[in-house]
């Protein structure tokens, strides 16, 4: 076979920590695959793992890696030369190491498992005290005590393991991407300079590394996927010039479509046009999708350029604590005995803090869910017969919220008729975890890859200079056009959308199902209009940019999530249903075009 008729094929078989336990099973014996990827991390499994590794050092890696897939595929892998790429290490990567090394043993396997050093800086948190490291969007400096602090390194490490001859490579925190870029870049040998083809690859990783959220997984046109219950995991075949088929293994349940693949390109991401990558800055607003087969669909014209000098950095800390609890509301005017009783727990405990000179609440998040407290004033169901009643308060004292959680139970027989649910028992606190997000330098962060007793890389991976920005593909759309009869619809009839987080950010991609709806969502999904459709929920600023490759726009909000994550008291914490939110949003458009 000629280099320009090599494919590799690339299956992910993890979108998170916690993953399906049968994914890996699936995509080894089904999907012909020449890789087999995981991804594990996100911001706070980081700070999750530091809090596991302090009480053990055995512990802080993705323990389900070794134990389930692992254990499960890893014999088969070996008999059919699958090398496997995995961000499991954690915090911990000499412990995931071990355990694979143990698992080699009594398996009678003699495999090659390299492990990519440098991504955790939390033991040299003092050499950084001098530098500013602020917080990328608010500014603030770095917090003096943290719980992880980790750098997201590139691909690069990997793929030397791998060139090297590791048949497994166990990594810390890498950007997702990076699980697929490195076996790209080493099995078609692409230079650090090839820019436009680590795009694309940085384009198959962003594809995959969600799991089967590319398959059908939250598509938004769920009724049309087959089997949930079957549902695939999804491989990408990727040629010479860095375009790829997006795939799934024989005999599964999801499917592959214009619409969810291109879901998944908008899934958390900023400016299309800069999506900042340790090996290489991406402009996707140019990307085209195509058809190509049932269940393929062939992806190419991502373009890119020099990433840059800097890292991102994620550390974690501790901001005080939080408990969070729901309950069951049922009859007349539910919503409003919901809010009835938690208010009234809320200013009796608040009376009692004052008293003890505890301080009050920093935060009280107070949500009626069946009443769609979420959706603001778009609720059409203040009238339901059930409701589940949610709280999420915050503050700096635990002993303060061991006390709420205990008093909480006397509303089941001092307030409001038709409350149940306290069978679970009383919350505990939990610390209320915060990320700062900053950069440093890649001249700062030495990486290392081991592979066996050998030190194979010692260096800082810091060549490249930062390209200037990328205005990106932009719209030149023709006025909506209103002549004849008109109808309103919902944007769900003429647009796929998908939303995600990024800290405290959010963002929604919406695709027209149609290029000739593109006027009509360009006109009437201004900024201006997705801002006030959000104005109870949205503290921040929404910006709009053009992805017209595949006719999709993308809106990025900020202050969107009441802090994000583990920080946020909302019941979406994550923005998952933002898209489906507004994808009830009315829509003007002309009768003939639908």
């Amino acid at each position: 076979m000629s280099t320009s008729d090599k494919k590799i094929r690339v299956g992910c078989a993890s979108a998170f920590y916690g993953d399906s336990q049968l994914s890996a099973r699936q995509l080894v014996e089904k999907g012909d695959i020449d890789y087999l990827v995981f991804d594990y991390l996100a911001e706070v499994t980081m700070a999750i793992l530091a809090k596991a590794k302090s009480k053990d050092e055995r512990l802080g890696f993705a323990m389900d890696f070794v134990t389930v897939a692992m254990k499960d595929v890893l014999a088969d892998c070996a008999k059919k030369g699958i090398k496997v790429v995995a961000n499991a290490g954690g915090v911990n990567v000499p412990g995931c190491i071990s355990a694979l090394e143990q698992l080699c043993e009594a398996q009678n396997l003699n495999l090659k498992i390299a492990g990519v050093y440098g991504d955790n800086l939390a033991d040299r948190v003092e050499e950084f005290k001098g530098d500013a490291m602020p917080e990328n969007q608010s500014g603030e400096p770095l917090p003096e005590r943290l719980a992880s602090m980790n750098a997201y390194l590139g691909a690069k490490p990997i793929a030397d393991a791998l060139a090297a001859g590791a048949d497994i490579v166990v990594t810390g925190r890498v950007v997702d991407s990076a699980v697929v870029i490195a076996p790209l870049m080493h099995e078609f040998e692409w230079q650090a300079t090839d820019y436009d083809h680590l795009a694309q690859a940085a384009l198959a990783g962003h594809v995959l590394e969600c799991g089967a959220q590319c398959t059908g997984g939250n598509f938004t046109d769920w009724h049309l996927v087959p089997d949930f219950s079957n549902m695939s995991y999804p491989i990408a075949e990727v040629s010479q010039d860095g375009s790829f088929v997006v795939e799934i293994p024989r005999e599964t349940g999801g499917l592959i479509t214009t619409g969810s693949v291109a879901e998944q390109i908008v899934y958390e991401i900023g400016d299309p046009a800069n999506y900042l990558l340790p090996d290489v800055a991406c402009d996707w607003t140019s990307v085209k999708l195509e058809e190509i087969g049932k269940d393929q669909l062939k992806v190419s014209g991502a373009k890119g350029r020099a990433p840059g000098e800097q890292y991102k950095v994620c550390a974690t800390y501790v901001d005080g604590f939080k408990l969070t609890n729901s309950f069951f509301m049922g009859g007349l005017r539910c919503a409003d005995k919901a809010r009835t009783s938690v208010e009234a727990w809320i200013k009796r405990t608040s009376d009692v803090f004052e008293e003890k000179g505890w301080g009050p609440y920093r935060d009280v998040s107070i949500e009626v869910i069946g009443a769609e407290d979420t959706y603001g004033p778009h609720s059409r169901t203040q009238d339901v017969r059930e409701v589940m009643g949610k709280y999420g308060v915050h503050h700096d004292n635990p002993e303060a919220l061991k006390f709420a959680s205990h008093e909480f139970a006397y509303l089941a027989t001092s307030a409001t008729p038709g409350m149940s649910g306290f069978g679970a028992g009383r919350t505990r606190p939990a610390p209320l975890m915060r990320v700062h997000s900053t950069l440093v330098d890649k001249a700062k962060v030495p990486v290392k890859v081991q592979l066996g007793k050998d030190i194979i890389v010692d260096k800082t991976y810091a060549e490249d200079s930062a390209s200037a920005k990328s205005a990106g593909e932009q719209y030149q759309l023709d006025a909506a056009s209103y002549d004849g009869e008109c109808v309103e619809v919902t944007l769900e009839q003429l647009a796929y959308a998908r939303s995600g987080d990024k800290g405290d950010n959010a963002n929604i991609g919406v695709i027209a199902r149609k290029p000739e709806y593109l006027p009509y969502l360009s006109e009437q999904l201004s900024e201006e209009a997705v801002a006030q459709y959000f104005a109870h929920s949205i503290k921040g600023d929404v910006t709009r940019f053009d992805m017209p490759g595949f006719n999709a726009f993308n809106f990025f909000m900020t202050q969107a999530l009441g802090g994000g994550g583990t920080a946020s008291l909302l019941v979406d914490s994550q923005g998952k249903a933002l898209a489906q939110m507004l994808l009830s949003k009315m829509i003007r458009i002309p009768t003939s075009l639908l």
